[in-house]
Protein backbone atom coordinates (compact mmCIF):
# COMPACT_ATOMS: atom_id res chain seq x y z
CA UNK A 1 0.00 0.00 0.00
CA UNK A 2 1.54 3.35 -0.97
CA UNK A 3 2.37 5.62 1.95
CA UNK A 4 0.43 8.52 0.40
CA UNK A 5 -2.84 6.56 0.74
CA UNK A 6 -2.38 5.85 4.44
CA UNK A 7 -2.07 9.41 5.65
CA UNK A 8 0.43 10.86 8.12
CA UNK A 9 -1.54 9.86 11.21
CA UNK A 10 -1.28 6.17 10.42
CA UNK A 11 2.42 6.33 9.65
CA UNK A 12 3.44 7.80 13.01
CA UNK A 13 4.62 5.46 15.73
CA UNK A 14 2.29 5.40 18.73
CA UNK A 15 3.71 7.30 21.70
CA UNK A 16 3.75 4.21 23.94
CA UNK A 17 5.75 2.22 21.39
CA UNK A 18 8.16 5.08 20.84
CA UNK A 19 8.84 5.42 24.57
CA UNK A 20 9.27 1.65 25.02
CA UNK A 21 11.67 1.48 22.08
CA UNK A 22 13.70 4.37 23.47
CA UNK A 23 14.02 2.63 26.87
CA UNK A 24 14.98 -0.78 25.42
CA UNK A 25 17.28 0.21 22.59
CA UNK A 26 20.85 1.11 23.55
CA UNK A 27 22.20 4.38 22.27
CA UNK A 28 24.11 3.90 19.03
CA UNK A 29 27.28 5.70 18.19
CA UNK A 30 27.79 5.45 14.46
CA UNK A 31 31.17 7.13 14.67
CA UNK A 32 34.30 5.42 15.87
CA UNK A 33 35.40 1.81 16.17
CA UNK A 34 33.04 -0.96 17.24
CA UNK A 35 32.93 -1.61 20.98
CA UNK A 36 35.33 -4.16 22.44
CA UNK A 37 34.13 -7.73 22.51
CA UNK A 38 32.18 -7.53 19.27
CA UNK A 39 33.52 -9.17 16.15
CA UNK A 40 34.25 -7.23 13.04
CA UNK A 41 32.47 -7.81 9.79
CA UNK A 42 35.67 -9.33 8.40
CA UNK A 43 35.68 -11.93 11.19
CA UNK A 44 32.01 -12.69 10.49
CA UNK A 45 32.77 -13.03 6.80
CA UNK A 46 35.66 -15.40 7.50
CA UNK A 47 33.43 -17.45 9.82
CA UNK A 48 30.75 -17.64 7.14
CA UNK A 49 33.37 -18.74 4.59
CA UNK A 50 34.64 -21.38 7.02
CA UNK A 51 31.12 -22.73 7.51
CA UNK A 52 30.64 -23.04 3.75
CA UNK A 53 34.06 -24.69 3.37
CA UNK A 54 33.22 -27.31 6.02
CA UNK A 55 29.87 -27.97 4.33
CA UNK A 56 31.56 -28.48 0.96
CA UNK A 57 34.21 -30.66 2.64
CA UNK A 58 31.44 -32.84 4.08
CA UNK A 59 29.92 -33.18 0.61
CA UNK A 60 33.27 -34.51 -0.61
CA UNK A 61 33.90 -36.72 2.42
CA UNK A 62 30.65 -38.66 2.06
CA UNK A 63 31.54 -40.23 -1.32
CA UNK A 64 35.13 -40.66 -0.11
CA UNK A 65 33.85 -42.59 2.90
CA UNK A 66 32.03 -44.95 0.56
CA UNK A 67 34.73 -45.31 -2.09
CA UNK A 68 37.87 -45.50 0.05
CA UNK A 69 37.07 -45.95 3.74
CA UNK A 70 39.96 -45.73 6.13
CA UNK A 71 41.37 -43.98 9.18
CA UNK A 72 42.10 -40.70 7.37
CA UNK A 73 38.50 -40.38 6.19
CA UNK A 74 37.17 -41.54 9.58
CA UNK A 75 39.07 -38.86 11.50
CA UNK A 76 38.29 -36.21 8.88
CA UNK A 77 34.61 -37.05 9.21
CA UNK A 78 34.87 -36.88 13.00
CA UNK A 79 36.39 -33.40 12.85
CA UNK A 80 34.12 -32.04 10.10
CA UNK A 81 30.89 -33.42 11.60
CA UNK A 82 31.78 -32.10 15.05
CA UNK A 83 32.66 -28.64 13.73
CA UNK A 84 29.56 -28.53 11.54
CA UNK A 85 27.34 -29.49 14.47
CA UNK A 86 29.12 -27.07 16.81
CA UNK A 87 28.54 -24.13 14.49
CA UNK A 88 24.93 -25.14 13.84
CA UNK A 89 24.07 -25.44 17.53
CA UNK A 90 25.95 -22.20 18.17
CA UNK A 91 23.53 -20.45 15.84
CA UNK A 92 20.60 -21.99 17.72
CA UNK A 93 22.04 -20.59 20.96
CA UNK A 94 22.54 -17.19 19.34
CA UNK A 95 18.96 -17.13 18.11
CA UNK A 96 17.11 -18.53 21.12
CA UNK A 97 19.15 -18.02 24.32
CA UNK A 98 18.90 -14.50 25.72
CA UNK A 99 20.69 -12.89 28.64
CA UNK A 100 24.34 -12.87 29.63
CA UNK A 101 24.37 -15.72 32.16
CA UNK A 102 22.15 -18.16 30.20
CA UNK A 103 24.15 -17.40 27.05
CA UNK A 104 27.46 -18.12 28.78
CA UNK A 105 26.11 -21.33 30.34
CA UNK A 106 24.75 -22.49 26.98
CA UNK A 107 28.05 -21.74 25.23
CA UNK A 108 30.05 -23.60 27.88
CA UNK A 109 27.65 -26.52 27.49
CA UNK A 110 28.09 -26.38 23.73
CA UNK A 111 31.88 -26.52 24.01
CA UNK A 112 31.65 -29.45 26.44
CA UNK A 113 29.21 -31.26 24.14
CA UNK A 114 31.38 -30.62 21.08
CA UNK A 115 34.52 -31.76 22.88
CA UNK A 116 32.83 -34.94 24.10
CA UNK A 117 31.41 -35.59 20.63
CA UNK A 118 34.82 -35.27 18.98
CA UNK A 119 36.48 -37.39 21.68
CA UNK A 120 33.77 -40.03 21.37
CA UNK A 121 34.09 -40.20 17.59
CA UNK A 122 37.87 -40.43 17.82
CA UNK A 123 37.55 -43.17 20.45
CA UNK A 124 35.10 -45.01 18.20
CA UNK A 125 37.49 -44.68 15.26
CA UNK A 126 40.46 -45.92 17.29
CA UNK A 127 38.88 -48.65 19.44
CA UNK A 128 36.11 -49.91 17.17
CA UNK A 129 35.43 -50.25 13.44
CA UNK A 130 35.33 -46.52 12.62
CA UNK A 131 32.62 -44.29 11.19
CA UNK A 132 32.86 -45.49 7.57
CA UNK A 133 32.74 -49.18 8.41
CA UNK A 134 29.94 -48.65 10.97
CA UNK A 135 27.75 -46.90 8.38
CA UNK A 136 28.50 -49.66 5.86
CA UNK A 137 27.50 -52.25 8.47
CA UNK A 138 24.23 -50.39 9.10
CA UNK A 139 23.48 -50.28 5.37
CA UNK A 140 24.09 -54.03 5.06
CA UNK A 141 21.32 -54.82 7.55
Amino acid sequence: VPAALLGPALLRRPAALGAAAARCAPARDSHGPPPQGHGSSKAASLHWTGERAVSVLLLGLLPAAYLCPGPAVDYSLAAALTLHGHWGLGQVITDYVHGDVPNKVANVGLYVLSGLTFAGLCYFNYQDVGICKAVAMLWSL
